[in-house]
Formats: structure tokens, sequence, C-alpha cells
């Protein structure tokens, strides 16, 4: 079974897609609906922009997108990851470059790998957009020390400090590797599942990765917002200065006439 994770946009109004479509969901809450259409065939739809398909043609998933164009807030270029589910009846788990091996399938071995697939997609952007402040950051610096002034005014910055901050915030929503899902907390099976995908897409290391750049990122705008706080601090002083220095002047002047 092939499942493919794309991200489609920057949030999904499951709300509104949910009243829209006719079957009933296997999954419901206000982060994530989870569908099966046929026997092998699933959609797995995540409030932060993701969609997760299994058994899925590519004509299949652009028609399925373009239906639920309306439910898309702020959409954006597709970010996709594909991954299979094989199934060897008597075997162990294995996890391999692209497939997982399984020794049965149903609902809930396809939620699960589905689930981890959108959480690596999620990281895969996260990461993307962190690196992408980060450059931003870096230039700023470069700047400063060629000039030894900083490139950036209040506003802008403090524009830079709001999607800094949005970054934070979303990944705070949204990823959620270190919560089991419900359904694995009485299955030994799938909690092994997965536990070995999280493994296998490395979850918890690229999450402390983007963590660390947004720490990074974090450090070098507090710097900027001391040096922009002392140089507004000096053009107060200097406006002060140069109104006592009228104040004298103008006493100078009513003096001698």
């Amino acid at each position: 079974m092939k499942l493919s994770a794309i991200r489609i946009a920057n949030q999904l109004d499951l709300k509104g897609l949910k009243s829209s479509l006719d079957i009933k969901a296997l999954a419901d809450s206000s982060s994530e609906l989870f569908y099966q259409l046929a026997p092998d065939k699933y959609q797995y739809y995540f409030n932060y922009g993701i969609v997760v398909f299994s058994g899925h043609s590519d004509e299949e998933i652009k028609q399925t997108v373009t239906k639920i164009h309306g439910f898309l807030k702020s959409p954006n270029g597709w970010l996709r990851d594909d991954h299979e589910i094989v199934v060897r009846e008597g075997t162990s788990l294995e996890f391999l470059f692209d497939q997982v091996i399984v020794d049965h399938i149903d609902e809930k071995v396809v939620r699960i790998v589905m689930l981890n697939l959108a959480q690596s997609v999620a990281l895969d952007h996260y990461h993307h957009t962190s690196e992408n402040l980060l450059t931003e950051i870096r230039g700023f610096t470069n700047h400063l020390e060629a000039t030894g002034k900083l490139s950036i005014n209040r506003k802008n910055m403090m524009k830079f400090i709001g999607r800094a901050l949005n970054t934070q915030n979303d990944i705070a929503d949204n990823i959620y590797i270190f919560d089991a899902p419900d359904m694995v907390w009485d299955n030994e099976y799938l909690d092994n599942l997965h536990k070995g995908l999280m493994k296998h897409y490395d979850l918890r290391v690229r999450f402390s990765e983007v963590e660390y750049t947004l720490r990074i990122i974090e450090d070098n705008l507090r710097v900027f917002r001391e040096i922009t706080a002392q140089r507004e601090s000096s053009l107060l002083e200097w406006i002060i200065i140069l109104l006592i220095l009228v104040e004298v002047v103008n006493l100078f002047l009513s003096k001698i006439f």
C-alpha cells in the first residue's frame, strides 16, 4: 500500500471539510479527520495543512486536493513524501528506507503509519522555515560585522520577531511526537510500530534540530533588540541635549535683548 503525505496549506478548515463530506469519519477531532473510502483507500486530514493518502493514484490525489481547495487557508507549494506498507504474514516489524514491513494490515496500522508520515513532512516544513529565518539572521549579523551597524529598523525587526514566534507556536501546536496516540496504549504491536516509525523518521532528532535553530534565532534577536533599544536611547539623549541647548540660547538672547 502506497502512502503519500502532502503539505498543501498552512491550515485546513476541518470543520468545514467534515460538513462537506458525506462519508463518516473513523476518527474525528478538532485537529484531524481520518476516512476510509474503500478497503485499501484512506485519507487523513490534519489541521496544520497536511493530507495523507493511501492507495490513491497521483491523479486521484490532484482531484481530491482540487475539491477541498475552498477549505485551505494560505495554500502554498506542495511538500511531499511517499512511503509504502508491505504485508508479510508471520514476520516481525521491519523499517526500510521507504517501506515498513508488517505482518498484518488494518485501519489502525494504516493510521499509525500515516500519522508519523504527516509528522515527518511537518518537520521538513519547519526545518526549511527555521533555516530560512537563520539565513536572514546571518545576513544581518554579517552586515553588523562589516559596518558596525544593524541593517534592520525597528518595524521590520518586530515583523521578523513575529514570524519567528509564529513558527515556534505552530510547532508547539502541531508537533506532538512526545505524546503517543491513544490507540497504542492498549496494543503492544501498535506501540512498537509507532516507536519504530518515530525512530525511523528521526522525529525526535529532527525536532531537536529545529528547536536548536530557533533558539539561536531567539538569541540573535535578543541582541538586536538591545542594540535597537540602545540606538533609540542615544537618539533620545541627543534630542534632550538639543532641547536644553535651545533653551539656553533662548535664555541668553532674552538677557541680551
